[in-house]
């Protein structure tokens, strides 16, 4: 029997693919490492990474995690590793349209470097470490306690979160020490800059909430980039017994940038995590959220809210873990997806034999502004545990012609109500975040996006 001669082809057009890949993904970890400050040396743990690296690959869409999306094009890039702005004081008046004034303190890293001048440290609380890691290195005291943290948080073997691992620059520090509550919160702002070439930026923050702590975290990622630019962002979140973590993630980058980040959040025992999600920005844009429980009576909810239009294409991967009994989970996302743009989202929530009484629940909702936008969305449930209240579910739908109707039956004419009804979609998410200058920030691309 004859074998078909397009087998031995595609197996070539396979290897070269993979050759290809292989070959780009070893300049990438290349150009990362040159950038690494001798400050922030990190032998051991950059060297781990680094294997993790070279094991897992550049992904591509014949991996089931990367399926709906496609890095090919970023394989023509030949990314550099990123360089400090020269003149950080001269952004301070753009930055003025990101400013939060409830924040009691603002830490900003500009193309993934430490900017003291657009930096503003308030009055915090006794006992609050916060800062550059560079800097807190330098107290042995609290170094010890860093070490134990930085790196340290499960879902750490991802590709790209080893790859900002090998290669990040400075790093957020957040420490709040047992029994303190920050009542301001703390905004910690990234910005991305052009630059003479298209360069890799790899933001890098670790948040510690000791025992009975609380704060509210800004997490912010804001870019004025022409041409091709690569943010590679980590955030590992660690709440300790009985604290409380309300995180506001806001990604609002250029929209001709890569986005790829990992929110890592590890939650003991009776500790709470809210964490509300907004994603507009970048041409390609992907957050893996991640959350695992280490003790009982965890409190997990995470709400998010993705528009997009154009050619834009977003991907939320979520991870919810509980390990441990009477956890719960309450998950909510949320998107607006016009013209062309493609929206992915896979959840999984999964809940162990030892997660008995658990209660957990996850919703997908999309709503399609025209005929040509794609969505693509995979919401799971696995469930090990026998006692547990649990469910998922997922809709795709259009703007309805009888709830148009209605409203135009109210005086109100076609264009109005089909804003109304975006806006209202919306605002389940954007209402949730309580600090009302980011809120009102936040409203004005919706409107953008309503014409």
């Amino acid at each position: 029997m004859s074998i078909p001669t397009s087998f031995p082809i595609q197996t070539t057009v396979t290897a070269t693919t993979t050759n290809r890949r292989d070959t780009y993904l070893k300049q990438l970890l290349a150009a990362v490492q040159t950038a690494v400050p001798e400050k922030l040396p990190l032998a051991d743990l950059r060297s781990r990474a680094e294997a993790l690296v070279k094991e897992q690959g550049f992904p591509s869409t014949r991996q089931e995690a990367w399926r709906f999306t496609n890095l090919d094009s970023m394989l023509t890039v030949p990314f550099v590793a990123s360089q400090a702005a020269e003149d950080a004081s001269a952004l301070a008046a753009r930055l003025e349209a990101v400013r939060i004034p409830e924040a009691g303190a603002r830490l900003a890293l500009v193309n993934g470097c430490y900017s003291p001048e657009l930096s503003e440290l308030g009055a915090l609380p006794e006992g609050v470490a916060i800062g550059p890691l560079s800097e807190l290195w330098a107290d042995t005291a609290l170094r010890s306690r860093l070490e134990s943290r930085l790196g340290n948080a499960s879902g750490g073997h991802e590709m790209f979160t080893a790859l900002n691992t090998v290669g990040f620059q400075e790093a957020l520090v957040v420490w709040v020490p047992r029994g303190v509550e920050v009542v301001p919160a703390i905004h910690l702002l990234n910005v991305s800059l052009p630059q003479a070439k298209a360069a890799i930026v790899q933001p890098r923050i670790l948040v510690i909430a000791e025992a009975n702590s609380a704060l509210t975290l800004v997490e912010d990622f804001w870019g004025a980039n022409s041409g091709d630019h690569f943010t590679n962002a980590v955030s590992e979140l660690w709440l300790d017994e009985n604290a409380h973590l309300e995180h506001l993630r806001i990604q609002r980058e250029s929209v001709d940038t890569y986005h790829i980040a990992k929110t890592a959040a590890t939650q003991a025992r009776d500790s709470r995590y809210r964490c509300t999600a907004v994603s507009l920005g970048a041409a390609v844009s992907r957050h893996h959220l991640e959350v695992y429980q280490t003790g009982a009576q965890t409190d997990t909810q995470l709400y998010s809210l993705t528009a997009i239009s154009g050619d834009q294409l977003s991907d939320t991967q979520s991870l919810v873990a509980l390990n441990h009994p009477h956890g719960n989970a309450d998950q909510l996302h949320k998107t607006l997806v016009d013209d062309r743009a493609h929206s992915v989202f896979s959840g999984r929530i999964v809940v162990s034999h030892a997660a008995q009484l658990t209660n957990a629940s996850q919703l997908n909702r999309n709503l399609l502004l025209s005929d040509k936008g794609r969505v693509n969305t995979k919401p799971q449930l696995e469930i090990v545990a026998d006692n547990v209240k649990c469910a998922h579910g997922a809709t795709v739908s259009q703007l309805q012609a009888d709830e148009i109707f209605y409203l135009q039956s109210r005086g109100i004419d076609a264009k109005q109500a089909q804003r109304l009804l975006i806006y209202a979609f919306a605002m389940e998410i954007l209402d949730r975040i309580f600090l009302e200058s980011l809120r009102l920030q936040l409203i004005e691309p919706i409107h953008q996006l309503t014409g």
